[in-house]
C-alpha cells in the first residue's frame, strides 16, 4: 500500500498518508487517531474492519469535508507488478437508506467480498488481548479473517450461510413453515457451512504444519523462537462432521438442520452449524490451553499464529506478504519479542502498520520503516 485517503472517518474530516511500501510506524499520544487509520484500512477487505463496529459508527462526528459520502477510504494497493485503486464508502442509497459502496480501479464492485481478492490483511489489537478468555464469537472471527487469506470465497459463504439461517429462524419464529420454503433454506445452510467448515480445517491444517515448522527454530534468518509455538484444532459438531463422513457431511448436515426444526423454533436460535464451532489454541511446548496461560503468553501465541499465518500467505502467494495491521504491539512485548517481531516483519517484506504511544519502542526500525507521529489528526514524518 503506497497510500491511503480518509474521509469524514472518525476523527478525520480530510486526511491522506502516503507511504513507501515499507513498515509503518504511526507514534502519538492516546485519541490522536492512530487507530483510525488503522480501522480505516482494515475496512478495505471483507467485513466489518477491526473494531467489528456498525458502518454509521464510523461516521464523523463534527464538520465533515464536502463528499458524497457519509464516509469513505480509499487506497492504492500494489500486487506484483500491478497497483490497484481500491476503496469503501457508506452512502445514502436511492430510498435514503444506508448502503456500503466498494469500487475497484474506479468500477463499482459487487461487494466488500469483493476486496478480498487484492487486499489479504490480518491485525491484532489489544481487544483481542481477551479472545483466549471470553467467549467462541471472537475465535471464530480471528479464525476466519486467517481463513479469508488463502480463499477469498469465504466471506461470501459466511454471508449466504448467515443469511439463509436468519432467513430460517424468521420462518421457524413467525412462520409460515412450509417444508419446501425450509428445505430450500436448509440446502443452503448445508452448502454453505459444509464449504465454511472445510475452509476452516484446511487453514487450520496449513497453519499447523508452519507453526510447527517455526517452533523453537529461525525462520529465513528472524527469530521466531522467542514466539511460542501454538498447535490449532476447530471444535463443534459440524468439524467432528466433516471428519467423519467428508464428502457426505453437506447431506447429513441438511438432515441434522430438518430434524432441529422444533428445537429450533423452541429455543429461538439455530442450534446446530459452523456457528457454533471453536478455535481450540494450545500452548505446545507448556502443554496447556492458550486460556491457561499467562497474559503475556497469550499475547505471544497470538503473534505467533499471525507470523505463521503471513509466512503461510506469503509462499501461497508467489513470495507477496500480506498487510499486518498491529495495533499498540510494540508496548505488550519485552525487548527479546520486540525486536523478533521487528525482524521478522522485515524478513517478510511485509508492510506492518503499527501503533504506539511511546515512539521509542521503535527505534530500532528508523532506517528501516516510514515513521510518523500523529497529533490531532497531522502527521509529521520522521526521519
Amino acid at each position: 500500500m503506497t497510500r491511503v485517503q480518509l474521509t469524514n472517518f472518525r476523527s478525520y474530516a480530510q486526511a491522506e498518508l502516503a507511504v513507501s511500501g515499507r513498515p509503518v510506524v504511526l507514534a502519538g499520544p492516546n485519541g490522536a487517531g492512530k487507530t483510525n487509520i488503522l480501522d480505516a484500512i482494515s475496512l478495505l477487505s471483507p467485513g466489518r474492519g477491526l473494531r467489528g463496529a456498525k458502518l454509521s459508527e464510523h461516521i464523523r462526528r463534527g464538520p465533515s469535508a464536502p463528499s458524497e459520502a457519509l464516509w469513505a477510504v480509499a487506497a492504492t494497493v500494489s500486487r506484483g507488478a500491478e497497483s490497484y485503486e481500491v476503496g469503501t464508502g457508506l452512502t445514502l442509497g436511492a430510498g435514503g437508506g444506508e448502503r456500503r459502496a466498494v469500487r475497484l480501479n474506479g468500477v463499482a464492485a459487487q461487494s466488500s467480498a469483493d476486496l478480498g481478492e487484492i487486499v489479504q490483511m490480518t491485525w491484532l489489537t489489544p481487544a483481542m488481548d481477551r479472545i483466549f478468555t471470553e467467549g467462541a464469537s471472537g475465535r471464530r472471527r480471528f479464525l476466519d479473517r486467517l481463513v479469508l487469506g488463502f480463499d477469498a470465497a469465504h466471506a461470501r459463504r459466511t454471508t449466504r450461510y448467515e443469511t439463509a439461517m436468519r432467513e430460517r429462524a424468521r420462518l421457524l419464529k413467525l412462520g409460515p413453515r412450509d417444508p419446501m420454503w425450509l428445505d430450500g433454506l436448509e440446502s443452503e445452510m448445508a452448502e454453505a457451512g459444509t464449504a465454511i467448515a472445510a475452509a476452516r480445517a484446511q487453514t487450520v491444517t496449513r497453519l499447523n504444519v508452519m507453526l510447527l515448522e517455526r517452533g523453537g527454530t529461525t525462520h529465513n534468518g528472524a527469530a521466531c523462537g522467542a514466539f511460542p509455538c501454538a498447535q490449532l484444532a476447530v471444535e463443534g459438531e459440524t468439524d467432528v462432521l466433516l471428519q467423519e463422513f467428508g464428502a457426505d457431511t453437506e447431506s447429513k448436515m441438511r438432515a441434522l438442520f430438518a430434524r432441529a426444526r422444533i428445537p429450533d423454533a423452541e429455543s429461538g436460535h439455530t442450534t446446530f452449524g459452523p456457528h457454533r464451532s471453536d478455535l481450540a489454541v494450545r500452548h505446545t511446548v507448556k502443554r496447556a490451553d492458550a486460556r491457561e496461560c499467562s497474559t503475556g503468553e497469550q499475547k505471544a501465541l497470538l503473534v505467533s499464529i499471525v507470523l505463521a499465518d503471513a509466512w503461510e500467505l506469503t509462499k501461497a502467494r508467489d513470495g507477496r506478504a500480506p498487510l499486518l495491521l498491529l495495533d499498540e504491539i510494540a508496548a505488550h512485548l519485552d525487548v527479546r519479542r520486540r525486536a523478533a517481531l521487528f525482524e521478522e516483519i522485515l524478513a517478510l517484506g511485509a508492510q506492518a502498520w503499527m501503533t504506539g504511544t511511546d515512539l521509542s519502542l521503535f527505534e530500532s526500525l528508523s532506517s528501516r520503516a516510514d515513521i510518523f507521529t500523529v497529533d490531532n489528526g497531522r502527521f509529521t514524518v520522521q526521519e
